[in-house]
């Protein structure tokens, strides 16, 4: 039976769907004072093109695509989150709202959405055998930083753009097993990485109209709905479209690298056995990410029992 895998890691709360033991969804929650479903008060700072506006929601950027009637500038009003912020080159996407009647109050976490599946959810413990490892997390990881996939006949490679994510295809003919094979790799990558919005799939140029109905009808069978999507094109390109209230996990750990590295770095720290060495030289990136943040080493020195020394290689 499908299970989830939770833990409550310093820094960021992480969870994977395992199915015969391997992993076909995961999800990494980090601190998010706007988290989808959160409800609060917000001040309109400024109006834009289309009725749209600018939010401040407790000294945090957000957007609005329609402002309530009577609304003008520098009144308060409540809002909820329908989109979180989603990081990007150079800037951010803010969280998107839309006006509400509801109570105030933070929209549920990672661990409530988890049992709202209705699925079985094991809580791992650091002094546990590593359930999320044995399952392929450093390899989700990999795979979401470095955008390298292998499947079967070929490999794909995974591009976030803010525009969309990519796909492309590569591998050696026949092209249409080829094809067919990496529409089914791309839907589990989608679902295993939680890939939202835009994404185009560049497939290898197919000789015929049936080759190319094959590789749309492997999608329509593999991902899950909802999603919209076009045929394959003469070029052999197709596009899918699937809802996207947060981002997904390449976007997340290519955000902030060092961060991403730092808090890999706790989840090792915090899983040595008692007696290992207690002095680290870490990269310099993840050494002031570290530093910056000592309440993460406040907290892995209380799980512990220990104090590690980090410095700077």
């Amino acid at each position: 039976m499908p299970e989830w895998l939770y833990e409550a890691g310093i820094g960021e709360a992480r969870a994977a769907l395992l199915e015969d033991g391997h992993i076909v969804e995961a999800a990494i929650e980090r601190p998010n004072p706007l988290r989808l479903g959160t409800v609060g008060c917000a001040r309109l700072v400024e109006l834009t093109a289309g009725g749209m506006g600018r939010l401040d929601i407790a000294g945090h950027d957000a957007v609005i695509a329609r402002i309530p009637p009577g609304i003008t500038k520098g009144a308060a009003f409540a809002v909820q989150i329908v989109r979180e912020a989603i990081p990007e080159a150079g800037r951010a996407k803010p969280a998107r709202a839309v006006a509400s009647d509801a109570a105030i109050g933070e929209g549920p976490d990672l661990l409530a959405r988890l049992h709202a599946t209705g699925l079985p959810v094991r809580t791992l413990r650091p002094h546990e055998p590593d359930a999320l490892e044995a399952a392929g997390w450093s390899e989700l990881l990999e795979e979401a930083t470095g955008g390298e996939i292998v499947f079967p006949l070929g490999g794909l490679r995974m591009s976030p753009t803010p525009a969309m994510t990519l796909f492309d295809v590569d591998g050696p003919p026949p092209l249409d097993p080829l094809a067919i094979a990496a529409a089914r790799a791309v839907t589990l990558a989608i679902r295993r990485h939680a890939i939202g919005g835009s994404i185009g799939i560049d497939f290898p140029t197919l000789a015929n109209k049936a080759a190319r109905q094959a590789v749309a009808e492997a999608i329509d069978a593999t991902l899950p709905p909802p999603f919209e999507r076009t045929a394959v094109n003469g070029f052999g390109f197709l596009q899918i479209v699937r809802p996207r209230p947060r981002a997904s996990l390449p976007e997340l750990l290519r955000a902030d690298p060092a961060a991403t590295v730092a808090r890999a770095t706790l989840r090792r720290l915090e899983r040595e056995p008692p007696g290992s060495p207690l002095h680290h030289r870490l990269p310099a990136a993840v050494h002031a990410c570290l530093t910056s943040h000592p309440d993460w080493l406040a907290e892995l020195a209380r799980r512990t029992g220990v104090t590690h020394q980090l410095d700077c290689a």
